[in-house]
């Protein structure tokens, strides 16, 4: 039997396993059973709406992010290739760390809120973000962890504490990223992972660090 090789290359099975159960935080659609490989396309000159585009390998359009950015109010909604919300992420102002909800559609409301994102602390050379679901009020132990480096778009996304891989990033140069200032990577999401969920953290952590780059 052939082998094909997937790309970007997802790390050794034998030493991180897939989920044996699906992991559904934003819906049960978007958890496949095979590793799903994303193409993150931010356009890296530009301050408008829609600056973000999440595609398949072959260059299909699966998610876009809007929103106002760099506005005290810097809400942002993320959306399938039709255009249809699927979440809504929104910065909780005035807290010690950086804090980001996320809820159903295009709803703020508490009773729809998915899961809370916090950066582990103020100050951080690299990134170390901490994932808790609505359904984990006292935020006592995280479900999921973001960490790595932004700057070299290398982050590997956890199951809560623990050494499971969810998804991680892989950087990707080209002579288009530097001629049309876009800034492109790929994310390998692992099998039963809700893809629409770690696309989400990416669009956090963009959100964080832009506004890092703005103080």
């Amino acid at each position: 039997m052939e082998h094909v090789q997937a790309y970007p290359p997802p790390a050794a099975p034998s030493a991180y396993p897939p989920l044996a159960t699906p992991v559904p935080v934003i819906g049960p659609q978007y958890c496949y059973p095979q590793p799903v490989d994303l193409a993150v396309v931010r356009k890296v000159l530009t301050i408008t709406e829609g600056n973000f585009a999440v595609t398949d390998i072959n260059g299909n359009i699966m998610f876009k992010i809007k929103g106002k950015f760099f506005s005290i109010h810097d809400r942002r909604l993320l959306t399938d290739a039709a255009g249809n919300p699927v979440c809504t992420l929104r910065p909780k102002i005035m807290t010690v760390h950086d804090r980001w909800q996320v809820f159903r559609g295009e709803s703020t409301e508490e009773k729809d809120l998915i899961f809370t994102v916090k950066r582990s602390s103020m100050i951080q050379l690299k990134t170390k973000l901490h994932v808790f679901l609505a359904t984990n009020p006292k935020e006592d132990v995280c479900d999921f962890r973001v960490e790595g480096s932004w700057l070299e778009r290398s982050c590997i996304i956890y199951s809560g504490e623990s050494n499971t891989i969810l998804a991680q990033m892989h950087k990707k140069h080209s002579v288009e990223s530097i001629l049309l200032g876009k800034d492109k990577f790929m994310v390998t999401v692992y099998p039963n992972v809700d893809y629409a969920f770690v696309v989400a953290l990416i669009a956090i952590l963009d959100g964080i660090n832009q506004d890092d780059d703005v103080v």
